[in-house]
């Protein structure tokens, strides 16, 4: 892993900057994306933005920035992304501060502005190497998410398309998983859908995924895997609840994509559990209803009390091995299971030593 700094110049980095909507933020003669074209839509407030300017003015440091050395040669941005927008902003007259423009001050405060030299870290090596280094520099400021890491190291045509489908407000991914209802937690912009789709299609081996497909010329493959397993999940429950938001749909796809499924039923079943008091985890009756395992739902656990009354009533005595234990060498169990209708009250409570317990449960 390479990893050099340097001291550049604000004049030298801002020179040739470009805001365009087709393509991006650049800078530094064109070398440099400050912010690519399909990146995370983050924008500093204005009184971040004029501090900025001020510790420029002032001479004070501002923090060192990350760039990333593409195959090509030229630079990405990783970290330091809204501090070279502001600076370019100000330079260009998009704002002033105080009622002063950039044009509007001396020549002499406008070249110790430009002289200014930012502290920059050019990263470049193996996707391992500065994935590793990203991670122990745990960027200052606006954190970074793994994901977005993971976007830093993976470059390429791939990502671009990947960030097009799924990392933009109101992207094509945000839409198709929010009509008739969102089933997709988090935001695109922050890369959580496109961290959710990667960890759907690989079985959460996200990195896997990003370094197999790299190099590919777009991401049709993820993009109609997605479209796929939203379409499976609204035939599949076409009545939508707030639960099923952030329910981890892709895994529920790969297993039971091909069984034949009864909607009609599967609702039946599902309006009767989300008024079952004993399932404390309304999410996880998605999964429960396909899978059978009862550990989605969290059913309510016997309280203290009623372990206790159940346990002075067997007089410590496990009525399946006959043996007496202390009350913290026993577990609380239902005597009519949960599935068969029994309850999380005392009258259903008994208490079985953990070998028993476990061998019930079936652990």
């Amino acid at each position: 892993m390479k990893v050099e700094l340097h001291k550049i110049t604000i004049k030298e980095v801002v020179k040739d900057y470009r805001d365009s909507a087709e393509e991006g933020v650049t800078a530094y003669s064109g070398k440099l994306d400050v912010r690519p074209k399909y990146q995370r839509e983050f924008v500093y407030k204005d009184k971040q933005r004029n501090e900025v300017i001020e510790t420029v003015r002032k001479k004070f440091p501002l923090n060192i920035m990350y760039w990333v050395k593409k195959g090509d040669g030229n630079f990405e941005v990783l970290d330091g992304q809204q501090r070279t927008i502001s600076i370019a902003q100000y330079i260009s007259g998009d704002f002033s501060i105080n009622e002063k423009y950039f044009h509007s001050l001396t020549k002499d405060e406008q070249n110790q502005i430009l002289d200014y030299e930012l502290m920059i870290y050019f990263c470049e090596g193996k996707e391992r190497e500065k994935l590793d280094w990203f991670r122990i520099v745990n960027i200052s400021g606006e954190k970074l998410t793994e994901q977005e890491l993971l976007n830093a190291v993976y470059t390429g045509a791939w990502l671009s398309d990947a960030k097009l489908k799924f990392s933009k407000t109101n992207c094509a991914a945000y839409l198709m998983a929010s009509d008739g209802g969102q089933l997709v937690d988090g935001s695109p912009i922050r890369q959580e859908f496109l961290e959710t789709a990667l960890s759907w299609i690989n079985n959460e081996k996200i990195e896997e995924y990003m370094s197999k497909h790299q190099h590919d010329k777009n991401a049709n493959e993820l993009w109609e895997y997605f479209q796929n397993v939203i379409r499976w999940v609204r035939k599949t429950f076409p009545n939508y609840r707030k639960e099923m938001k952030g329910a981890n749909w892709g895994e529920l796809y790969n297993r039971f994509k091909n069984k034949k499924l009864d909607s009609k039923n599967l609702e039946k079943e599902i309006a009767k559990l989300m008024e079952d008091e004993d399932v404390t985890n309304k999410k996880g009756i998605y999964s429960y209803v396909l899978t059978r395992k009862e550990n989605f739902l969290n059913i309510r656990n016997f309280n203290d009390k009623q372990k206790r009354v159940a346990y002075e009533k067997q007089k410590g005595i496990c009525p399946k091995c006959k043996k007496h234990f202390e009350i913290d060498g026993m577990e609380a169990d239902h005597i009519k299971p949960w599935h068969e209708g029994g309850k999380t009250i005392a009258e259903n409570c008994q208490m079985l030593c953990k070998q028993d317990n476990r061998i019930k449960s079936g652990v």
